[in-house]
C-alpha cells in the first residue's frame, strides 16, 4: 500500500470494491450451494460492489479530508446517484430484459434474427445495497483505523 500511502480516500474506494467483490462468493456459495468465483466480479449479487465502493470513497473523504472538504458533498452526491441507480434503474432494467428474452423465446423463432439473451441480472435488490452501503462503511472505517496518522 506503500503507493497509496498519500492516497487513503483511493486506497478506500480501492478496498470497498475489493471488500464487497470477495465478499459475492461467499454469499452466492450461501444461496445456492455452489462456488461461481465469476460473480465476484459481475454486475448484481450480494453485497452490492456499485454501492460499496462509492459509500466506501465518500465515507473515505469524510474521514480522511473532513466532512466539511467539498469532495466529501461531491461524493454525497455520486452516492446518492449510484445508490439510485444501483437499486432502482438497472433493475427495471433486468425485469424488462427477462421480458424480453421471454418474447424472443416464445414468439420470435425465426433463425434470421439473432437470439443472444439479454443479461437479466445487472441491478441489485434493496437488500444487497444496502449490503454493499455496510460493505463500504466497514472497509473505509477499519482503513482509518488502521492508517498511519
Amino acid at each position: 500500500m506503500s503507493t497509496l500511502a498519500g492516497y487513503p480516500e483511493l486506497a478506500c474506494c480501492l478496498v470497498g470494491w475489493l471488500v464487497s467483490s470477495l465478499f459475492k462468493i461467499p454469499t452466492y456459495y450461501y444461496v445456492h450451494r455452489r462456488f461461481n468465483l465469476k460473480q465476484a466480479f459481475g454486475t448484481g449479487g450480494m453485497p452490492s460492489s456499485h454501492a460499496a465502493t462509492v459509500t466506501a470513497t465518500m465515507l473515505g473523504i469524510g474521514l480522511f479530508s473532513g466532512f466539511d472538504h467539498p469532495a466529501f458533498a461531491i461524493a454525497v452526491a455520486v452516492t446518492m446517484i449510484v445508490i439510485y441507480d444501483a437499486a432502482g434503474v438497472r433493475r427495471e432494467a433486468g425485469y424488462h430484459a427477462v421480458i424480453i428474452n421471454r418474447l424472443i423465446d416464445e414468439y420470435v423463432k425465426s433463425p434470421m434474427i439473432n437470439q443472444k439473451k439479454l443479461k437479466e441480472v445487472i441491478g441489485h435488490t434493496p437488500l444487497e445495497v444496502v449490503g454493499g452501503v455496510l460493505s463500504g462503511l466497514m472497509s473505509s472505517t477499519v482503513l482509518w483505523l488502521i492508517w498511519p496518522k
